[in-house]
């Protein structure tokens, strides 16, 4: 897909680009060019590609799924690439919604450039009768100016700052923030004592529970059980005013996700809760390891199911994971996780182990109806 431009924009181009059937993208210049921006965007916002997918990781996601249709853009500017867009349109639930994210490089910023990239996105998901748009900004805490302006989410926790780039963008074409995530990051290692005097406080309040896991792939006599789990994080966390659907999980879709992460290079590890009396699986949390970022360690879901919660199930667990770093993943400085700020529960268990911020998500949603 490409469209015309204004005078102001003469030479500017958005097309859809293929995505290649190989993680190592060789053969494949266009695409190569769109994980660049990407790594040029992390590398100049952050200092560090902790938050920046690898090119493997990038293919093997950009392909989609039976679950999740998704596309690349790439915005050149008389021949040279200068941003980039991505659409996702679920398949199986949320199928009137449409994720969006616009790039557009440093040097290029504020021509306009942004705004015709999200025009072919928006364009494209209402062809396919999406009416809900939903995107993200990830930004470092220190844009975050003690006493500076705020635009407060609808969620009525947390807010981003006014000022912002990101926020005049977003406000400029119709999205509404929703939401905001705390990003925060956890020294390693963690002090044993400490995390033995957790463990102890909440381990009084844990009976009838046991604890297991394992590493990349989930037992296949446990798989269902957790699949119902995973289905659960979609709808057990809080989204505010995002009016997400509840993701059906199977065997099939744990697999995929499992399958997916080893192909890009990325090692996990699960601790699980199981009650005793019912065999049923209660609560767990995921650990994530990118090869090429060996330092940084990702926490990814954490869930304790409703009526089984107030036991520090979520604590335990979360401990049970942070242990087997250092057999796992011995080179790992840091563990990353990112919470909604209504989720105080998960802040407090956080904030005990040590974890500290390090940033911000805004969640943005523009809705036709």
């Amino acid at each position: 897909m490409s469209t015309s431009n204004p005078p102001a924009l003469a030479g500017l181009s958005v097309e859809r680009i293929p995505v290649p059937e190989s993680p190592d993208a060789s053969g494949a210049p266009d695409f190569r060019a769109f994980h660049d921006l990407d790594v040029a965007h992390h590398t100049d916002l952050w200092g560090n590609l902790d938050r920046c997918s690898t090119l493997a990781e990038a293919v093997l996601f950009w392909q989609g799924n039976e679950y999740e249709e998704r596309h690349v853009f790439l915005a050149r500017l008389n021949g040279t690439p200068v941003g980039s867009g991505t659409l996702t349109l679920p398949l199986s639930e949320n199928t009137t919604t449409a994720g969006v994210d616009v790039l557009v490089n440093a040097a290029h910023r504020r021509r306009g450039i942004g705004t015709r990239i999200l025009d072919v996105l928006e364009q494209m998901a209402r062809a396919r009768d999406r009416v809900s748009f939903d995107a993200f900004c990830s930004e470092p805490l220190r844009l975050l100016i003690p006493g500076g302006a705020l635009l407060e989410a609808k969620s009525g926790t947390g807010g981003v700052p006014l000022d912002s780039a990101s926020t005049a963008f977003a406000l400029r074409h119709g999205y509404s923030l929703e939401q905001v995530e705390t990003n925060s990051t956890l020294a390693l290692p963690v002090e044993e004592a400490l995390l033995q005097d957790l463990e102890k406080q909440a381990g009084r309040r844990a009976a009838g529970y046991s604890f297991i896991g394992w590493q990349d792939r989930c037992p296949d006599d446990l798989v269902d059980a957790f699949a119902r789990l995973k289905g659960l994080m979609s709808t057990e966390v809080p989204i505010a005013g995002l009016g997400w659907e509840g993701e059906e999980w199977d065997a099939n879709r744990v697999r995929l996700e499992e399958s997916t992460w080893l192909a890009g290079g990325i090692a996990s590890t699960a601790a699980v809760a199981r009650n005793d009396a019912t065999g049923e699986l209660v609560a767990y949390t995921t650990l994530t390891h990118r090869e090429a970022t060996p330092g940084m360690v990702y926490q990814e879901d954490t869930l304790v199911a409703p009526g089984h919660r107030g036991h520090r199930l979520g604590m335990l667990i979360k401990i049970a994971n942070l242990r087997r770093i250092d057999e796992l993943w011995p080179a790992a400085t840091s563990v990353m996780t990112w919470n909604a700020n209504e989720n105080r529960h998960m802040l407090a268990i956080n904030i005990a182990l040590g974890f500290k911020p390090s940033g911000f998500d805004g969640e943005w949603q523009k809705r036709l109806e």
